[in-house]
């Protein structure tokens, strides 16, 4: 325990997670010593959906185990049935279904535990925040009670661990906060389908084993973002690739095409990259990779698209851009690529600060070169080697 990350995060952030985690424990504890002695009816619903619950969880993790794949957080699965026991269940049984995630946790390697420990957390405290809105003892079922217990359960787990993640890393970028949108969606349908669960479940509680199905097709679907990005984004700097970037690109200049309006193509090459990776070794290299990709982002505008097109080269196509603003906003990146200072560890695991980092630019524009992605990328490449002829750290307008 004295190895985790955890206590390597910012102190704010150390304080959040454990505040969290003790507050779920204490509640958990509370709902043991004061929860009143289930009936028959309490234990088949239990035992209905637990059994569901499990068997779904086991299915989904063997199948994502054989495939080797990473597993990304099964919190759209965990709804449904907490959604269930929220409207079903005394508090006592309640606590029980949270062993769902303990379950994933056992099933999955968890590189950080604290994490995993802290999203269990976060989830004790929605559910549980939940059922205080539809009534703590005995819940009370109405159409309205429904919507506020699902949004209840969806904005108090989701406020919890944005939270987290923004105390641990404040730079983090909006989607990493807040999650995508088909995230939320997912949510949402997941909590629809907890209590539709719930009321099929109040007429014959061996109901809840047809859920079986419906599970496991929306756990899969809760992966789509993960593998998505994997197959879109580069692993080192979570820019598009080059086949992704290429794709997006050639759609852009056809509207850009089709309106008439200007684009512009960057073609950048991080200057004597090479020397980087042999001296201090391909682990600060990537380190670079990445702040660069970082700075990059920081300095175009949202619908930019940034690519890796593989090593140290990268691609920017500037929609509505025509080719002396584009000049202004290759030479910002050249500057701002100067400035750059990287932390990062050397091949003897040394401390280090790169600095003096730069990159040559080459500019094309369809006011010279039309909307053919093709001609673009050989003029931008030739006015990219141009500049290191020059001398590198230079821009070069083709």
């Amino acid at each position: 325990m004295g190895d985790w990350s955890l206590w390597r995060m910012r102190p704010a952030a150390i304080a959040y997670v454990l505040l969290v985690q003790a507050l779920a424990l204490a509640l958990v504890v509370l709902v043991f010593v004061t929860g009143s002695r289930p009936n028959a009816e309490d234990l088949l619903n239990f035992g209905a959906l637990a059994v569901t619950a499990g068997g779904t969880i086991v299915i989904t993790s063997a199948s994502i185990n054989l495939r080797r794949q990473i597993r990304r957080n099964p919190w759209t699965l965990h709804i449904v049935y907490l959604a269930a026991g929220i409207l079903l269940l005394p508090t006592n049984l309640l606590v029980l279904l949270l062993l769902g995630p303990t379950l994933h946790g056992v099933l999955h390697d968890r590189p950080e535990p604290h994490r995993w420990l802290f999203t269990t957390a976060a989830t004790t405290l929605a559910a549980f925040a939940a059922r205080l809105v539809l009534g703590w003892q005995e819940p009370v079922w109405s159409s309205v009670g429904f919507f506020t217990a699902g949004v209840v359960l969806l904005l108090v787990r989701a406020s919890v661990v944005a939270g987290g993640i923004r105390l641990r890393t404040p730079e983090a970028p909006r989607a990493a906060v807040l999650g995508e949108p088909i995230d939320v969606l997912l949510g949402i349908v997941a909590a629809s389908l907890g209590g539709l669960l719930a009321v099929a479940m109040s007429a014959a509680p061996l109901s809840a084993l047809l859920a079986g199905p419906p599970m496991v097709l929306l756990d899969l679907a809760s992966q789509l973002p993960q593998w998505r990005r994997t197959a879109q984004n580069d692993g080192k700097t979570g820019l598009a690739n080059s086949s992704h970037w290429e794709r997006l690109a050639r759609v852009e200049l056809m509207r850009a095409r089709q309106r008439q309006q200007p684009v512009a193509l960057l073609l950048l090459d991080l200057d004597n990259f090479k020397r980087v990776n042999d001296e201090l070794g391909h682990l600060a290299g990537d380190t670079v990779l990445s702040a660069f990709a970082e700075m990059l982002r920081a300095n175009i505008r949202r619908e930019d698209l940034a690519g890796r097109f593989g090593g140290e080269e990268f691609v920017v196509l500037l929609p509505g851009t025509p080719s002396d603003t584009a000049y202004r906003v290759a030479d910002r990146i050249r500057m701002a690529t100067a400035a750059l200072m990287v932390a990062t560890r050397d091949i003897r695991g040394e401390q280090r600060e790169l600095s003096g980092l730069t990159v040559s630019i080459g500019v094309a524009a369809t006011g010279r070169f039309a909307y053919d992605l093709t001609d673009l990328l050989v003029a931008a490449d030739a006015a990219m080697l141009a500049a290191k002829a020059a001398g590198r750290n230079a821009v070069t307008l083709a």
